[in-house]
């Protein structure tokens, strides 16, 4: 048995289980302290980017359906990084046109978030998008976008919905949080060109390969 905090959990076998359009799933066999094997089911993910847009006086939210809850939740503006071999910021600027109609002169990094570490590889960098001017929006696909509503809400009231639980997101509410603090001059931004070390890489290297940069990652 090793000391805690010192053991080298190794992946022994892993096996695919599922194979689908925006995710994946995997079983891991790995080695746990005492000497057994552990099987471990992983979903695999292309990882996102998601986008606090500040006007200079009010916050961007999308009201959108989620079937996985069954629920309209207030998000942020957000996508999938599905395209081989994106630059993130380049993801972030291209959703924030699609889903809201904005464009922004001034981009930093707010955090990185892991947003089911139990089971999951999907990680989403926020940003936070100001100097905010609007772009002709997309025509949506026949899908949730397509519902989906932006609204315009003072930094007060953006703060008062976590709290009281309006917005359940988890990406929304770090990236609200740690935007508020930014915006009161409470923190420092982070540079966009901060490496982004947790990003994904099963599913999009398994994808990726053979297909050309900027080449939609999630036919199969």
């Amino acid at each position: 048995m090793t000391a805690p905090g010192s053991h080298e959990f190794t992946v022994t076998e892993s096996e695919l289980l599922l194979e689908a359009p925006i995710i994946a799933v995997r079983r891991d066999r790995v080695t746990m302290p005492g000497g057994s094997l552990a099987a471990r089911e992983i979903v695999e993910h292309f990882g996102a980017v998601a986008v606090l847009a500040f006007d200079g006086e009010r916050i961007a939210l999308v009201h959108q359906y989620r079937h996985c809850v069954r629920d309209r939740l207030w998000e942020l503006p957000a996508g999938l990084l599905d395209l081989a071999g994106e630059d993130p910021l380049d993801c972030a600027v291209r959703e924030l046109a699609e889903e809201a109609g904005l464009r922004a002169d001034r981009w930093d990094l707010l955090t990185d978030v892991v947003s089911s570490p139990g089971f999951c590889e999907e990680a989403v960098r926020v940003y936070l998008a100001r100097d905010i001017s609007g772009v002709e929006r997309p025509e949506a696909a026949d899908d949730e976008e397509s519902d989906m509503v932006l609204t315009w809400f003072d930094p007060e009231e953006v703060h008062r919905m976590v709290v009281s639980g309006e917005i359940v997101n988890s990406i929304a509410v770090a990236g609200i949080m740690v935007g508020l603090d930014i915006l009161a001059g409470r923190g420092t931004p982070r540079s966009v060109d901060e490496p982004f070390r947790l990003r994904p890489t099963s599913l999009p290297g398994r994808r990726g390969a053979g297909r050309a940069p900027g080449e939609d990652l999630k036919g199969l």
